[in-house]
C-alpha cells in the first residue's frame, strides 16, 4: 500500500481552557486520494498571516504577537502543547492560539501508480476466475474498492476498465468450449430439422445462456461502480472515443451472446446457432399442440431468452405465426373430411381455449396473441362458415338437444362476427319441426304437449347456450306464428279452421282437470327456471300452484301466435261448461286465473261469456238452497233422491246438442217438482233440461260390498234398469227400448259400464266392441278398493260430430262478422275501393281469426245482393 499521507493538527483555545484538536482529509487512511495529482501534495491546513513567515526568516526570532511555533517532529512537542494550554488556562485574555505545523512530507508519486497497476491485475485475476468458475484470491469488497478507485482517478481510466471487461468477455465466449460445439454443429448442419435433436440442442443453448447470466451477474457484482457511474450514466446511444456503443454490462452481456446466437446484423436471420434455436422453440410448440410430453418450463425459459436477445419480433414471431396457420388449416381439412359438426365444433373451442392460455402461459407478445387468434378464427371460423350454418347439422344438434354444441358454435361465431347467421339455421328448423307436428294426424292430441316441448327445448336453448340473444328470442316468436297460422295445418286438418286453436284449448282443459300429473316431467320448470322466478320476485316455482299458473302462461304463449281465437274460445267455452257442470276443476283459483290471463290478453269482450258462467253457477248454487227451503216450508219429499238444477243463462253458455233420454220414474217426478217451483218463483221463463250434461251418484250393491259409481245421466238411467230385470240380464234391445237413447249414445254408455277398466257390467259374449246381439247383466263380483267410483271416462270424451259441428259454427259465425265489419266500414266510408276495402276487413277481424281475401270477396257479393253495398265505377258505395 502506497505510504500514509502525513496528517497536521490545529489546536485553538476560544474562550475556555480545553483544547481541541481538528483535521479534515478527504479520503480514507488506506488510500491516497484519487482527485489529487500525485506530483503535487499540498497541506490541507491553513497558517497565520505573511508576517509570520517573514519573522521566521529573520534570525529565527518570533515576531511580536506572533503564534508561538512548535516544532511536532521534536521530542519536546508534548510537553509544549501541555505549557501553551497551561498558559491559556492561566492568561485567558490573551486570546486564542494557533499551532502551527511543519516539516510535512510528500507523498512520492510512484506509489500511487503501483496501487492503480496492482489493482487492475487483481481484477483481471478476478475476471478469469469468474470465468473459470473459482473463487476470487481477492475479497469482493476490496475488488469493489479497487474498481472505485480506478473510476474516481478519471474518465479515461473508466474507459479503459470498461473496455478491457468488454474484451475479456467477448475473449471468454469465443474461447469456450461449449460454445465453441454449439456453433460448429449448427455450421455442420448437425441439428436434424423436425426431429428430437431440436429441442436437444435448443436445451444446451438455454443451459449456456443460465451459466452465462450467472457469470455476468458476478461480474456486474464485482464491477457495480463502474456500471453505475460511467456506463449508466450516460445517455442511451452514446459512443465512446472507440466508436463503441456504451452499455451496461447486463446490456454488454445480453449483446455479446446474442452476437453468437444470430450474427452482428439486424437481417441476420439465417445464423446457424439462431435458426436451430427457432426451429427448436417450434417443435416445442407442435409438441404441445399434438399432445406429447415436452419440457413446458423450457419453452417458457426460450421465448423470455427470445425476447431478451430481440429475436422474437424479427425472426420467430413470423415462423410461429407461419407454421400456426398451416397447423389451423391442417386441422380444418380434417374435420371437412371425417369429424361431425358438434366434435369440430368441440375441437375448435379446445383449440382456441388452448392458444389462448398458451400465449398467456408462455409470455408471448399481445401483438402475437392477437394475430394468432384472429388467424385461428379466420381460418377455423369464417373460412368454413358454410358449414358450421349447414341447416342440416344445425338441425341434428337441435334435434338432440345439445345445449353445448350450440352453445360453442354460437361462441365460435361469435368471435368472428357471424353469430347473426345462426338465425336462418334456426329458423328454419323451426318452422320445420313446428309444421311437421301440427300437420301430424297421427298423433292430433299431443300436438300442445309436442309444441311446448319443442318451445321448452328452444327457450333452455337461447337461456343456456344463445345468452338470451334478442335476435333468436324474435325469430323464435315469428317462427312459431308462421307455422301455426300456415294454411297447409288447417288444410291438412280439413276443418277450415284453426286446428292448433282447439288443441290449446283442449290442452288448458286438461291441466285444470287433472293438474301437474297430466304434463310429462321435462315440461316442468328446472333449477334455473326457480332461481329466475325467485329473482324476479315471483313465487318459487316448486309450488304446485305457481308451476300450474306457469304451465298455462306457457300454453297461453302458444295461443298469442293464433290468429284465429275464435276457434279457441269456442272450445274452451265448451270444455269450461263440462268442467263447471261436473265439477272437474282441479283448482277453482287457477280457473279464475286463467279467465284473468285471458281478460289482459284478448279483452273484457272475449270473456264477457266466461265470466257469466261463474256467476251462473253462484247463482245456482243460491238457487238451490232456496229451492230446499221451498220443500221444508211446503212439506214435500224428496224420496231416495237428492235433486241438484244448475239454471244456466242461455246465451252465455255454449250450445249443447240435445239428446233424447227416458228417465227413471223417481227422477221425472223430482224435475216436475222443481219446476213447480221455478214457475212459482220466477214468471216467464223456460226451462229446457239438458240432460246428456247431468251426472249422478248412484248407490250399487254387489256381492261382497257397497259402492257408490259416479256416473252420467245416461249410464244411471242404464243402471236403474237391472233393478226391475228378469233374472237380471238385459238385452242390447230393451236397454235402447227403455232409455230412448240414440244408437252411437248407447254404444258409448254400455261400453264404457261393461268394457272400460271399472266393469260394473258384464257383457255377454266378451269383447271390447258393443253389438246389437250382445246381452249385459249385473257383475256380482265387482270389488275396488275405491268406495266412490268414476267411470264417466268415456262419456266426457267429446265425438268426432261434435268436434266437426263446432268448427262449423266458428267459421259460419266467422264470415258473419267478416259481412259486420264490412258494412261498419263502409258506413263510415261510403265510398272506397276493393283493395283498400279488403285490407281494413283483414285489420279488424284478424283478432277473431284469419279470413282469406277470396271470402272477403264472397261476403261483399252477398251484401250487394243484400243492398247493403253498390258498385260504382270500379269502388263499392255504401246503400244507406
Amino acid at each position: 500500500m502506497p505510504s500514509q499521507q502525513p496528517r497536521s493538527s490545529i489546536l485553538s483555545t476560544a474562550g475556555g481552557p480545553s483544547i481541541s484538536s481538528s483535521s479534515s482529509p478527504k479520503r480514507r487512511d488506506l488510500s491516497p486520494s484519487p482527485s489529487s495529482d500525485p506530483k503535487r501534495v499540498r497541506s490541507e491546513y491553513t497558517f497565520s498571516s505573511s508576517t509570520m513567515a517573514m519573522s521566521a526568516k529573520m534570525q529565527g526570532k518570533r515576531p511580536v504577537g506572533a503564534p508561538d511555533i512548535i516544532d511536532l517532529t521534536g521530542s519536546s512537542s508534548f510537553h509544549t502543547t501541555m505549557s501553551i494550554n497551561n498558559n491559556i488556562a492561566l492568561h485567558p485574555h490573551l486570546g486564542p492560539k494557533r499551532l502551527v505545523v511543519k516539516n510535512l512530507k510528500p507523498v512520492r508519486s510512484s506509489g500511487v501508480d503501483n496501487y492503480y497497476s496492482r489493482t487492475t491485475a487483481e481484477l483481471d485475476n478476478a475476471l478469469t476466475a469468474i470465468f473459470q468458475g473459482r473463487p476470487t484470491a481477492q475479497p469482493m469488497v476490496s475488488l469493489y474498492r479497487g474498481v472505485e478507485d480506478l473510476c474516481t482517478r478519471g474518465k479515461a481510466e473508466a474507459q479503459e476498465l470498461a473496455d478491457r471487461v468488454r474484451q475479456r468477455l467477448e475473449k471468454w465466449l469465443q474461447s469456450d468450449d461449449m460454445m465453441g460445439m454449439l456453433i460448429a454443429e449448427a455450421s455442420a448442419g448437425g441439428v436434424r430439422e423436425g426431429g428430437e435433436e431440436e429441442v436437444r440442442f435448443l436445451t444446451r443453448v438455454i443451459d449456456k445462456w443460465k451459466q452465462w447470466s450467472e457469470k455476468i451477474l458476478t461480474v456486474r457484482q464485482v464491477f457495480s461502480y463502474l456500471d453505475r457511474s460511467y456506463l449508466l450514466a450516460h445517455r442511451p446511444g452514446t459512443k465512446d472515443q472507440h466508436g463503441q456503443k456504451l452499455e451496461g454490462l447486463n446490456d454488454m452481456g445480453i449483446t455479446l451472446f446474442r452476437r453468437v446466437i444470430f450474427g452482428r446484423g439486424k437481417g441476420d436471420a439465417s445464423a446457424p446457432v439462431g435458426n436451430a434455436v427457432l426451429r427448436g422453440v417450434c417443435r416445442l410448440i407442435t409438441m404441445g399442440r399434438e399432445n406429447m410430453e415436452f419440457d413446458s418450463g423450457l419453452l417458457r425459459d426460450a421465448i423470455a431468452v427470445l425476447k431478451l436477445f430481440q429475436g422474437y419480433t424479427r425472426f420467430f414471431e413470423p415462423r410461429f405465426l407461419q407454421e400456426s396457420h398451416q397447423y389451423f388449416e391442417e386441422y380444418a381439412r380434417l374435420w371437412a373430411s371425417s369429424l361431425k359438426l358438434s366434435d369440430y365444433i368441440r375441437g375448435v373451442k379446445r383449440l382456441l381455449d388452448r392458444e389462448e392460455h398458451n400465449c398467456n402461459f408462455y409470455n408471448h407478445d399481445s401483438t402475437t396473441k392477437r394475430q394468432l387468434l384472429e388467424d385461428a378464427r379466420r381460418v377455423l371460423i369464417k373460412n368454413y362458415s358454410e358449414k358450421l350454418l349447414h341447416s342440416g347439422d344445425v338441425a341434428n344438434l337441435l334435434d338432440q338437444n345439445d345445449v353445448d354444441s350450440i352453445g360453442g358454435l354460437y361462441q365460435l361465431l361469435t368471435l368472428s362476427d357471424l353469430q347473426k347467421e345462426l338465425k336462418g339455421p334456426w329458423e328454419e328448423y323451426i318452422r320445420t319441426t313446428g309444421t311437421a307436428i301440427v300437420t301430424d294426424k297421427t298423433r292430433g292430441d299431443d300436438m300442445v304437449k309436442r309444441l311446448l316441448l319443442l318451445r321448452r327445448a328452444l327457450d333452455v336453448m337461447i337461456r343456456d347456450a344463445l345468452h338470451q340473444d334478442e335476435v333468436f328470442v324474435y325469430a323464435l316468436r315469428e317462427s312459431f306464428g308462421q307455422f301455426i297460422n300456415d294454411k297447409k295445418a288447417t288444410s291438412a286438418w280439413n276443418t277450415g279452421t284453426s286446428k292448433v286453436g282447439e288443441m290449446i284449448a283442449k290442452h288448458i282443459d286438461m291441466l285444470l282437470r287433472g293438474g301437474l300429473k297430466t304434463l310429462p316431467p321435462s315440461l316442468l320448470s328446472d333449477v334455473k327456471d326457480r332461481a329466475n322466478a325467485e329473482a324476479s320476485g315471483l313465487a318459487a316455482t316448486a309450488d304446485e300452484d305457481a308451476e300450474l299458473d306457469r304451465q298455462l302462461d306457457a300454453a297461453l304463449e302458444l295461443f298469442r301466435f293464433i290468429e284465429g281465437k275464435d276457434i279457441f274460445e269456442a272450445f274452451y267455452k265448451k270444455d269450461l261448461a263440462r268442467r263447471l257442470l261436473l265439477g272437474r276443476s282441479a283448482s277453482q283459483d287457477a280457473e279464475r286465473s286463467m279467465i284473468s290471463k285471458l281478460k289482459s290478453e284478448c279483452g273484457s269482450n272475449f270473456t264477457h261469456n266466461l265470466e257469466q258462467m261463474f256467476k251462473d253457477m253462484s247463482l245456482a248454487r243460491d238457487e238451490m238452497v232456496s229451492y230446499k227451503e221451498w220443500l221444508q216450508a211446503t212439506n214435500r219429499k224428496t224420496g231416495r233422491i237428492d235433486l241438484s238444477v244448475t239454471v244456466l243463462s242461455q246465451g252465455a253458455w255454449p250450445n249443447f246438442p240435445e239428446a233424447n233420454i227416458s228417465l227413471p220414474k223417481e227422477v221425472w217426478e223430482q224435475h216436475s217438482v222443481f219446476e213447480l217451483y221455478y214457475k212459482t218463483k220466477h214468471t216467464g221463463r223456460l226451462l229446457t233440461w239438458k240432460h246428456n250434461q247431468a251426472h249422478a251418484i248412484i248407490r250399487a250393491r254387489f256381492n261382497k260390498e257397497t259402492k257408490e259409481l259416479l256416473v252420467s245421466a245416461s249410464q244411471a238411467a242404464v243402471l236403474m234398469l237391472f233393478n226391475t230385470a228378469e233374472n237380471g240380464i238385459l238385452t242390447y234391445a230393451q236397454i235402447l227400448y227403455s232409455t230412448q237413447l240414440p244408437g252411437p249414445e248407447i254404444d258409448r254408455t254400455l261400453q264404457s259400464l261393461a268394457c272400460g277398466k271399472v266393469k260394473v257390467l258384464t257383457k255377454h259374449p266378451k269383447g271390447k266392441e258393443i253389438k246389437e246381439t250382445d246381452t249385459f247383466s249385473v257383475n256380482g263380483a265387482f270389488t275396488d278398493q275405491r268406495f266412490r267410483i268414476k267411470i264417466n271416462t268415456i262419456q266426457l270424451k267429446e265425438t268426432k260430430e261434435e268436434n266437426q259441428q263446432t268448427h262449423v259454427k266458428v267459421a259460419s259465425d266467422r264470415q258473419f262478422e267478416t259481412q259486420a265489419a264490412i258494412v261498419r266500414i263502409m258506413k263510415s266510408r261510403k265510398v272506397l275501393g276493393h283493395a283498400q276495402l279488403v285490407a281494413e276487413v283483414i285489420n279488424q277481424t284478424k283478432a277473431r281469426g284469419a279470413v282469406d281475401p277470396a271470402d272477403i270477396k264472397a261476403n261483399i257479393e252477398k251484401l250487394i245482393e243484400k243492398d247493403y253495398l253498390d258498385r260504382e265505377d270500379g269502388n263499392y258505395v255504401y246503400q244507406a
